[in-house]
């Protein structure tokens, strides 16, 4: 009986343990469903409201990209266009002249170049300018105490005594020929007198003229020392000087170079195969690095006739007149050479009409009144002005002529803009 009892409690017991591990196992097991279904629909509203908010930011950048328009154009209203100076005008074909261009030097004109120096020898006793002064045609330079010149004068004023002796002596005679006391022939050999003595005379002004000594000079000397002074022949700059005081001077040594720069040459070489293209007095534009801005007109006045063997050029000279001596002799220049506009008509713009936009040539279309787009194009060849639009653009097309670079502003302005709205 007690063997039967004990068999039936230990039955009771384990059915009791049995319930409570069935009942704590579904327990945690609903817990963590639960815990697994909060989850993962937390995760799917988290994912829901992520996507709705990306969707909602899209729809906002999409409606703000909508407000700038398209990328690449602008609007501007027809009173906006014309207060920023915006012109458009149809594409069309023009004949574009063509160029030749060469770089060469100025020189001064040879032409207008004087070597000053004395017409005999002399010691220097003045020097009267110097290097760099602007002299006068005829303004003395230096002064030379001359024994020649002295030589000069002494003939001189023997032939004006002579000339007085015989002025006198013809006179007399006249007297004694009207008084009958001298025959006739007398007074034709006083008058022959009167006329050699005259011509002596008249010889050695002209050589003390020569010299550079004029007879009212002689007048103003009141018996000094004649000095020889030594003229410029030509008005401009001094840009030798050799006249030192003391020295000695003569004929073959040149105290003073003088050259006119009113006037200047420019030395180009002209590519051989240009030859055909270019003539005497065919004008040219001449500018120099030290005034970019400035542009000169100048004409051919030389070809040579040969060419250089290594370079195949041909020298050419072009006279350039020099308003205010900017080109300095020794300065580099460049030379245009405009030629005839005989090539077929292309399609060109103004040079102002392009405008560099991310590294691309680019024309502004206007493709409607108020808007304009920005069209990268292929150039050609330019001159004049002109530059050939090869592809991009066609015939008839409107564009912005000018005022270009005030869109590509406006279309910076944009760009810009955008970039802080983003970052922000």
């Amino acid at each position: 009986m007690n063997r039967k009892n004990g068999i039936i409690i230990g039955i009771i017991l384990a059915m009791a343990v049995g319930g409570a591990f069935v009942y704590r196992s579904t327990h945690v097991k609903g817990g963590a469903g639960e815990h697994a279904e909060t989850k993962e629909a937390g995760h799917t509203d988290e994912k829901g409201g992520h996507e709705e908010g990306k969707h909602e930011g899209e729809k906002e950048g999409h409606e703000g990209h909508d407000e700038h328009g398209e990328e690449g154009t602008i609007k501007m209203t027809a009173e906006v266009q014309k207060q920023n100076g915006v012109a458009v005008a149809p594409a069309q074909k023009q004949r574009l002249a063509g160029a030749i261009s060469a770089t060469g030097k100025v020189e001064a004109n040879a032409d207008r170049i004087a070597h000053v120096s004395p017409r005999i020898s002399g010691k220097i006793v003045s020097v009267r300018a110097s290097l760099g002064d602007g002299v006068a045609a005829g303004q003395p330079l230096v002064t030379l105490d001359s024994v020649e010149l002295g030589e000069a004068l002494n003939r001189y004023h023997q032939s004006k005594t002579r000339l007085a002796l015989a002025q006198s002596n013809m006179d007399r005679i006249k007297a004694l020929v009207e008084k009958k006391i001298a025959a006739r022939k007398d007074i034709l050999q006083a008058e022959t007198d009167y006329k050699m003595a005259q011509t002596e005379l008249h010889t050695d002004e002209e050589r003390l003229s020569l010299y550079g000594v004029s007879t009212s000079d002689l007048g103003k000397a009141n018996h000094r020392k004649p000095l020889l002074p030594v003229r410029s022949p030509i008005g401009g700059i001094i840009t030798e000087k050799h006249a030192i005081v003391g020295e000695l001077a003569d004929p073959s040594k040149s105290l003073y170079t003088v050259a006119d720069l009113s006037s200047v040459w420019v030395m180009v070489d002209i590519n051989e195969k240009d030859l055909v293209k270019i003539h005497r007095g065919q004008t040219a534009a001449v500018t120099v690095s030290a005034f970019p801005d400035l542009k000169l007109k100048g004409r051919i006045t030389y070809i040579a006739d040969l060419v250089d063997e290594s370079t195949r050029t041909v020298k050419a000279r072009v006279e350039v007149a020099n308003p205010g001596r900017k080109l300095k002799p020794e300065m580099f220049a460049t030379i245009e050479l405009t030629l005839a506009a005989d090539a077929p008509p292309v399609l060109a713009v103004p040079e102002d009409a392009l405008q560099d936009l991310d590294g691309k040539k680019v024309l502004f279309i206007a493709e409607k009144d108020s808007e304009f787009a920005a069209r990268p194009v292929q150039t050609g060849r330019a001159a004049g002005g002109l530059v050939e639009i090869v592809s991009g653009l066609k015939e008839g097309e409107n564009y912005a002529v000018k005022g270009s670079f005030i869109l590509k502003s406006e279309i910076k302005k944009g760009e810009m803009t955008d970039e802080h709205g983003h970052g922000k």
